[in-house]
């Protein structure tokens, strides 16, 4: 009985490209990314506000500044990326791989990102604490696309720096569990040192930026890819900041075709600060996560899973040794028959024949 191995199959290149790289690179790198995101926010702020000055951009510094930012961060990323000289394609290093189910992940995550946004602002209009007023001069819908420009670039900007190439360096480094652990902290904490108005609920708003940034880091391991991730930060943000026009985490610059004002408790509206910091929206992200696990189910299959591969070992029993005796004693008799039965003188062997001469012609004269 024999079974044949199986040769496993050559993984497809990924982020590690053929050689083992030391941990301690991999934590190193995302720290370079940590920081060279926040250096591309303050260095893209400085350069649009000189932009701003010497072409008078108006309501297009906003835009001119994503743009820039994400800039510096994909420069970034690819100049890491050569240091540590990854085989991977750079979109790949990226997050944002070639995928047929791209678009369909995108849209999942915007769905989510919208349902979560609309969630957060149906109680306040239910408790009327909105006052709503549409504007509907043309100068309203540029404002308006401006707007989603610019949350469009700039999720996509945090997206590749934190959550794509920066998170996956931190996974190899010490693993899924502790990875996202230490990514939440750093999110936390990043949120606790932003100063903010007062009367803002502090612990409310740490809180909600901890468990956004658990759904974040859960769109990645899920799907392996920025689509989801990316998709349901910009609706969330879009939803929020530009089609309500509520603060988005304190920032209430965004145009839009509605002007909203939130009169309100700070649970329920959050203040200036906007939904991010109100306390209903705790129980709405929390409500995400098992959705958000449910929708993705099959990307988590498809995606995350190491490929079922058969293998096998070469098993080779040996037969006794009487059996290999009785076997080469059969071969020994079959090939004396063979010779004997092959004897060279019983052969009779056909000789050529050599043609007879005609025989000459009668002599006539006689």
């Amino acid at each position: 009985m024999q079974q044949t191995a199986i040769a496993a199959a050559p993984p497809p290149p990924g982020f590690a490209g053929g050689r083992a790289r030391p941990r301690s690179l991999d934590f190193a790198l995302f720290i370079a990314t940590v920081l060279w995101f926040q250096c591309s926010q303050f260095l893209s702020a400085d350069a649009a506000n000189g932009l701003d000055r010497a072409f008078d951009l108006g309501s297009a510094q906003p835009l001119a500044q994503a743009v820039l930012l994400l800039f510096l961060v994909v420069c970034g990323l690819a100049l890491l990326r050569a240091i540590e000289r990854r085989l991977a394609p750079l979109r790949l290093a990226l997050g944002l791989p070639r995928r047929s189910t791209s678009r369909a992940e995108w849209a999942t995550g915007a769905a989510i990102g919208w349902a979560l946004a609309l969630a957060c602002v149906l109680p306040m209009a239910l408790a009327r604490a909105l006052n709503i007023q549409l504007w509907t001069e043309s100068r309203a819908f540029l404002l308006l696309g401006l707007g989603l420009a610019t949350l469009a670039v700039a999720t996509l900007a945090n997206a590749l720096a934190v959550y794509g190439y920066g998170f996956h360096r931190l996974i190899d480094a010490t693993g899924p569990v502790r990875a996202t652990l230490v990514l939440v902290g750093l999110a936390t904490l990043n949120t606790a040192l932003t100063p903010t108005a007062d009367g803002t609920p502090d612990g409310t708003r740490i809180l909600v930026a901890l468990l956004f940034s658990l759904l974040l880091a859960l769109c990645w391991l899920r799907t392996h890819g920025l689509w989801l991730l990316w998709g349901l930060s910009f609706a969330w943000a879009a939803a929020t900041a530009v089609l309500f026009d509520l603060p988005l985490n304190g920032d209430n610059t965004l145009g839009s075709i509605v002007d909203t004002r939130a009169a309100g408790p700070a649970w329920l509206t959050g203040g200036t600060y906007g939904p991010a910091a109100a306390a209903l929206t705790i129980l709405f992200v929390l409500a995400a996560v098992p959705i958000l696990v449910r929708v993705t189910d099959d990307y988590a299959w498809k995606y995350t899973h190491p490929p079922l591969v058969p293998g096998g070992r070469d098993v080779t029993i040996a037969p006794p040794a009487a059996h290999v005796e009785m076997e080469q004693a059969a071969q020994n008799a079959q090939s004396s028959e063979s010779a004997q039965a092959f004897n060279p003188a019983s052969l009779v062997q056909i000789q050529p024949t050599t043609p007879a001469r005609a025989a000459p012609p009668p002599d006539t004269d006689s």
